[in-house]
């Protein structure tokens, strides 16, 4: 292979790289999400633009505090594309976490489709993420006013630390950056995972792992 041909296709193996690494992006002003459509495609069908509103580019309520009266003490309004029509093919989304104080977490997870950029409204929060392969923790003690970056498909969490309910607005770049939460893929997975794999993985008796499975009941939703 020639330096030319050698240049020409490294170049189309990054701009193919590029092309593929995000949301899909428009070819019009909008595409707002036809949630009536049976059609199923990699995004949402598109609503033909006579039809559209202005209330498909709108949301109401994310200044409402969620209910951290749970196990984890915490609670997400996620705002992507199945509330907002209007974010399809525009590859944003946001949500807002309320965590409550002393020890509310949001649990570790990560976002197969979304790199997060987070700012602190309200509280101190404790907050990290893991890389890959050696598995280094990045953390830090966020205050109200600060920002911190997720990187996609990373895991990472947030831990209240202070007196005071914490409130945390995420932006994402994604319509629909999904969530995997670790403790509940693993444990409350539909079908179960074996006991056999589980308790070999973490180096566990069966009868804990059992006990771990009764803590996170088997989800029903796809």
């Amino acid at each position: 292979m020639t330096f030319y041909n050698a240049f020409l296709f490294a170049l189309l193996v990054f701009a193919s790289s590029q092309a593929f690494a995000s949301d899909p992006s428009q070819l019009q002003d909008f595409c707002v999400a036809d949630n009536t459509s049976q059609v199923i495609i990699n995004g949402l069908v598109c609503k033909h633009p006579n039809v559209v509103t202005p209330e498909d580019f709108f949301f109401q309520g994310l200044d409402k505090a969620g209910d951290t009266a749970n196990k984890l003490g915490s609670n997400v309004n996620r705002v992507n594309v199945d509330k907002i029509p209007g974010l399809n093919t525009l590859g944003v989304s946001i949500a807002r976490i309320d965590i409550a104080p002393y020890g509310g977490l949001n649990a570790p997870h990560f976002h197969p489709r979304a790199s997060e950029i987070a700012t602190v409204i309200e509280g101190t929060v404790y907050v990290g993420f893991v890389t890959s392969d050696p598995n280094k923790l990045f953390a830090k003690v966020l205050n109200k006013g600060d920002v911190y970056v997720f990187p996609q498909g990373l895991i990472h969490f947030e831990f209240n630390i202070g007196p005071v309910p914490a409130v945390v607005l995420s932006g994402f770049s994604s319509q629909n950056p999904g969530v995997v939460t670790i403790a509940d893929a693993i444990f409350g997975s539909n079908p179960s995972i074996s006991d056999d794999v589980l308790a070999k993985a973490f180096q566990l008796d069966k009868k804990t792992v059992d006990w771990l499975k009764s803590q996170f009941p088997i989800s029903s939703a796809y």
